[in-house]
């Protein structure tokens, strides 16, 4: 669970890397015109969307711990290379590639979690690791306030925005290799198991009646999955919820700006809002695994967020801090997604159909990433 929490919150943070740089100074060394920032947000998306069902076989073939650790360095490593980008193209291209390797993250993390725990256990701890989306926006806020400030005060050699980049991604390909050889592919080659609690490792999640990972493809199961019709709400309510997300978690910098904060007032300011889904998710994933009821329990979060976004709509300009509160509550906006993503690793045995599931519920999370920054035109600011 630790090293799986840290690379988690990385990948929150690679994601959102571009909204700190956004007020850094990006937009005007990249010469980013009209609607060339909301592209950028949604190619990310593209390459996720493009690679999601390649990744999702690959899962099932590979080792996935080692499939998932390529995935980690590569996405470190690209990472790093926005920094020496010095057009929209290149950087298009740079956000592309993102995407596609970190297209195995969150479906990997799924099945490990799967492999691991009891279907009693697993709300509560994906909960815990999607949570580090939190931990990262926190530490992602503070590094960056760090870099601009002093930038500011004292100079740097290169821009700070590409400072955030390099520090950013070289942490992410040192976790992936880390995570190379921490991470076993399953409890049969966990090298710091003996051999009898390996077997013990595997007895445990007998309950669940799924397995620990089955490599070959069945062509019933992909059957079974298409013709599920819980595949298809969760599938649309990814599509829905995460239209509003693809555009707050790239526009949140600048929505704090717009709401009368200097650019790196709001780089220090976004840090609470992580705190926020921390403590939301941990608390939905724990309460709903006790009382199993874990939709109904993740309700409460999305209505804490609807209250948000209610305060940020319909307070006066004016009143910044009445509206920087209310991006606040939007970060428990993520309770629904995540109990969903555990009821697919919990309720659903065959490995292909899982695997198919996933694929799809993740295929539809691009989509409304891809809208999400869509929606936020400049011509619309500061009320977006």
């Amino acid at each position: 669970m630790p090293i799986m929490c840290l690379i988690y919150g990385i990948n929150y943070l690679d994601k959102t890397t571009i909204s700190y740089a956004s007020i850094m100074g990006l937009k005007t060394d990249l010469k980013l015109k009209g609607d060339d920032y909301q592209w950028l947000g949604s190619m990310f998306y593209f390459g996720y969307l493009a690679f999601e069902w390649p990744t999702s076989r690959l899962l099932q073939r590979l080792p996935l711990a080692k499939y998932s650790s390529f995935n980690v360095i590569m996405w470190g490593i690209v990472l790093t290379l926005f920094a020496a980008t010095f057009n929209f193209a290149g950087a298009l291209t740079v956000r592309f590639f993102l995407g596609v390797f970190e297209s195995a993250v969150t479906p990997g993390f799924a099945l490990f979690t799967s492999q691991w725990y009891t279907k009693y256990e697993q709300g509560t701890r994906t909960g815990i690791w999607f949570s580090f989306n939190g931990v990262g926006q926190i530490v992602g806020g503070l590094v960056a306030y760090g870099i601009a400030r002093g930038a500011a005060d004292g100079g740097v050699a290169i821009a700070s925005w590409k400072i955030v980049f390099l520090v950013f991604g070289l942490l992410t390909a040192g976790l992936g290799v880390i995570f190379l050889f921490i991470m076993p592919d399953n409890q049969l080659n966990a090298r710091w198991l003996s051999k009898e609690d390996r077997v013990l490792a595997i007895a445990r999640v007998r309950v669940n009646q799924q397995g620990i990972g089955n490599k070959h493809w069945k062509l019933y199961q992909l059957k079974e999955a298409f013709l599920d019709p819980l595949t298809w709400a969760f599938v649309l309510y990814a599509l829905i919820a995460d239209i509003p997300n693809g555009g707050i978690s790239n526009f949140f910098s600048q929505l704090i700006v717009s709401f009368g904060y200097t650019p790196i007032q709001s780089l220090l300011y976004g840090t609470p809002g992580g705190a926020v889904e921390v403590i939301a998710l941990i608390v939905s994933g724990y309460i709903g695994d006790r009382l199993r009821r874990r939709v109904l329990v993740s309700m409460v979060g999305l209505s804490i967020a609807l209250l948000g976004i209610i305060l940020i709509v319909a307070l006066p300009l004016e009143n910044k801090k009445g509206r920087l509160a209310g991006y606040y509550l939007t970060q428990a906006s993520p309770t629904p997604f995540v109990a969903i993503l555990s009821l697919i690793s919990t309720n659903i045995a065959g490995y292909t159909k899982k695997t198919t599931i996933l694929m799809m519920y993740l295929v539809c999370y691009c989509i409304g990433n891809i809208i999400g920054p869509q929606t936020f035109r400049p011509s619309a600011a500061p009320r977006y």
